[in-house]
């Protein structure tokens, strides 16, 4: 049998390559979308195995022209704009590079006669100002964004839906809670506090570790767990519908903010800085996953406590400490 075909967009993301990590080990043939930016750093490890296409998603027609090349059977569609605030200052390239970017992946299998199956990664944010007795959130929970990045991925849900019941689309949408794990970028809550903490044990920053809003309540699953999700979604989730990927255990930042200072070497003082606080904020989020459960028979398997610790353990070899020089 000819081996299954797999395309990333975003694959040298944080997610994007723990996915091909994860389906290069179970002899899949991956291909992965870059752009001439992109930074390789999180697939230089894996790059001799991977099919790497130059794509914009903006662009139609470099979108046909990666899936002429990669003729993929299931497709990973992660690339997108994913941190909240940003889509506070750039709203509109967020709303093109989120929504036009699945648009025109849809419009082109359409055109070029191709159905695989497509997992889009959809988000929690989509739930947004969640009421108490909302908790956990099922799948049905009304949606109330609370940022423009939350409004970009209702539309590609939605629009994943549509194009499913317009035209035959083999679309599984997934809404994924919290992620996290080694590459996590820095910009992200709990992987800045790990960078933060490395660069203190380093001596490249003064022992103070600068924190905004602490009080959110957040779902975290490990990243490994989530891309195996992924694959599941694809593998016995059900074309049109739409799934929660979550732990259903909630923390809160205070937390994750302890547990990373429990692991550190170093006396560490915290201080809030204000920069670090939103517009709006999304009190609590925690996912009711048991229709994927029931569906496909996931279960997260790496706790928090583990995934904080890989976490830091990436940022401390990515800022070692300076070698001491013996007399």
């Amino acid at each position: 049998m000819p081996r299954l075909k797999a395309l990333i967009t975003g694959v040298t993301g944080f997610v994007g390559s723990h996915m091909a990590e994860y389906l290069l080990d179970r002899d899949v043939e991956v291909y992965g979308t870059v752009r001439w930016r992109s930074s390789m750093d999180n697939i230089l490890h894996i790059a001799d195995q991977l099919h790497l296409i130059e794509c914009d998603m903006t662009d139609i027609v470099s979108v046909r022209r990666t899936l002429a090349t990669a003729t993929p059977d299931h497709i990973y569609h992660l690339a997108a704009q994913s941190f909240v605030p940003t889509s506070w200052t750039m709203p509109v390239a967020t709303m093109e590079t989120n929504v036009t970017g699945q648009i025109n992946l849809f419009e082109a299998c359409l055109s070029m006669g191709m159905n695989p199956m497509i997992q889009i990664a959809c988000s929690s944010e989509e739930y947004g100002d969640v009421y108490p007795d909302e908790v956990p959130i099922k799948e049905t929970n009304p949606l109330r964004p609370m940022s423009p990045y939350a409004v970009s991925k209702i539309t590609q849900d939605m629009l994943g839906f549509q194009y499913h019941e317009s035209y035959g689309l083999n679309v599984v949408r997934t809404r994924a809670f919290n992620h996290s794990g080694p590459r996590r970028g820095e910009v992200f809550v709990e992987s800045n506090f790990a960078k933060q903490i490395a660069s203190i044990e380093a001596g490249k920053q003064e022992p103070i570790l600068w924190v905004g809003n602490l009080g959110a309540m957040r779902d975290y699953t490990d990243v490994r767990d989530m891309v195996r999700a992924y694959r599941l979604a694809l593998t016995k989730g059900e074309p049109g519908d739409v799934y929660n990927i979550a732990s259903g255990r909630a923390v809160s930042i205070q937390e994750v903010l302890e547990m990373l200072l429990a692991r550190a070497d170093v006396q560490i003082r915290v201080e809030q800085d204000p920069s670090r606080l939103r517009p709006s904020d999304v009190p609590v989020l925690i996912g009711d996953c048991s229709k994927f459960k029931r569906q496909t028979g996931w279960e997260p398997q790496i706790q928090i406590e583990e995934t904080l610790k890989d976490l830091l353990d990436y940022w401390r070899g990515k800022i070692p400490a300076p070698k001491r020089i013996c007399a």
